[in-house]
């Protein structure tokens, strides 16, 4: 039947039943060795046996009559030795033949039974030490498991990459392949924090020439003299040039969210959406619908801010030209706090929800030059800092178009 999950039978107990499997089997053949040989030993007709007898040292046990008296005609019985009769035919065992192969078959059944019964207890043991052995053989594997583990389930992919196995030990194959995966490790952290220093070190030398550019722009077009297409142009090179701030900012917010937050403060999420929506200019053809309910938990309040105002922008920008809305939500749910941002918008496939919280990449017709002042970086910098916070965010298209984005986080008491 599909969807069954198989039964698991581990490497522990695969080894155990081996040790015990190979045990037993030796045993098994030394068994039937035993029982041959003394099968062997034993005669099998054990009434009488051939032997080699010395002239005069077996008297004759037929009787030989001889005359005693004339009167009486009684036989006396005198023994008579053997000349040297080779071989003669010996009751070994004093008795019927019956009860000598009784007494075979008595041995033989012993030697099955009582072997049977010690070797299964024997077995019995060696499959328990197996058990234990192979246990203490494979302890540096689990140790090496649950690093990979807790690597693997870091809130963000380079926040464990610093741990190592170091595993103490001879050199043999389990420490030789603990070694290359600490060596790993290794090169995948040195990678990561290089990517992270190299944008880090662009975006601060990109921001100083853009910030040098918009200040000559806003010179040139407030210039009394400014012909209106020189005023127009200056504009329109005044919007590249924030969009391309607005990119430089998002990569240095992106490159700081990523690493684990360690110092952190009481947050109400309910809070800063207010916060939020109190600061959104006035009018716009989208309607928002926002319901703040205690949502308490711990985390930076500058990044938590971020993560609402790229939500609620978002929501803003990718919606219908008339009769739109964002809602926006908070509260707590399953012992977690939460934040909830739905829109309505165009109609977003299921298999192209994970490609938006990719670094730069746009949906339809954002991606169209001059189509949105957005950067493609929202949806990844929301998923780094629920991630940097220890939470999680999901999106999940919306039925007849739009998106819901549900960010979870620990919750908090204060």
């Amino acid at each position: 039947m599909t969807g069954m999950p198989r039964a698991r039978i581990t490497i522990r107990t695969r080894l155990a039943l081996v040790y015990g499997g190979l045990f037993l089997a030796s045993g098994i053949v030394l068994l039937t060795v035993t029982y041959g040989l003394v099968a062997q030993q034993l005669p099998e007709s054990p009434g009488k046996r051939l032997i080699n007898v010395l002239p005069g040292s077996v008297p004759d046990p037929r009787p030989t009559a001889t005359t005693t008296s004339t009167a009486t005609a009684t036989p006396a019985v005198t023994p008579a030795v053997r000349p040297a009769a080779t071989p003669t035919v010996v009751d070994v065992f004093g008795g019927s033949i019956q009860g000598a192969i009784q007494t075979r078959h008595k041995a033989l059944v012993a030697v099955l039974t009582q072997g049977g019964i010690a070797l299964a207890l024997v077995g019995s043991t060696a499959v328990v030490f197996g058990w234990l052995i192979a246990g203490r053989l494979l302890q540096p594997l689990h140790r090496m498991t649950e690093t990979a583990r807790r690597i693997a389930r870091a809130p963000a992919a380079h926040s464990g990459l610093h741990e190592r196995i170091a595993l103490d030990g001879p050199e043999d194959e389990i420490k030789e392949l603990a070694d290359t995966f600490d060596a790993m490790i290794e090169r995948l952290d040195t990678s990561f924090d290089g990517q992270r220093r190299f944008v880090a070190n662009a975006s601060h030398e990109l921001r100083t020439p853009l910030t040098i550019n918009r200040a000559l722009l806003e010179v040139a077009v407030h210039r009394k003299s400014a012909s209106p297409e020189i005023i127009q142009l200056g504009e329109t090179l005044l919007e590249i040039n924030a969009r391309h701030e607005r990119l430089i900012d998002g990569l240095l917010l992106l490159t700081r969210s990523e690493p684990a937050i360690v110092e952190r403060s009481f947050v109400d999420l309910a809070d800063i959406v207010e916060h939020v929506v109190s600061q959104l200019p006035e009018g716009g053809g989208v309607k928002l619908q926002v319901q703040a309910d205690e949502a308490p938990t711990a985390g930076d309040p500058v990044l938590l801010e971020r993560v609402v105002q790229n939500l609620v922008q978002n929501g803003l920008r990718h919606n219908l030209t008339e009769g739109g809305w964002v809602a926006i939500s908070t509260g707590i749910r399953d012992e977690a706090a939460e934040l909830v941002v739905s829109n309505t918008g165009p109609v977003i496939p299921r298999y192209e929800v994970p490609n938006l919280f990719e670094p730069f990449h746009r949906f339809g017709a954002d991606r169209i030059a001059g189509g949105s002042p957005g950067a493609g970086l929202g949806l990844s910098i929301v998923q780094a800092v629920a991630r940097a916070h220890g939470g999680d965010v999901q999106a999940e298209p919306r039925e007849g178009g739009g998106l819901v984005v549900t960010v979870r986080l620990t919750r908090s008491v204060e």
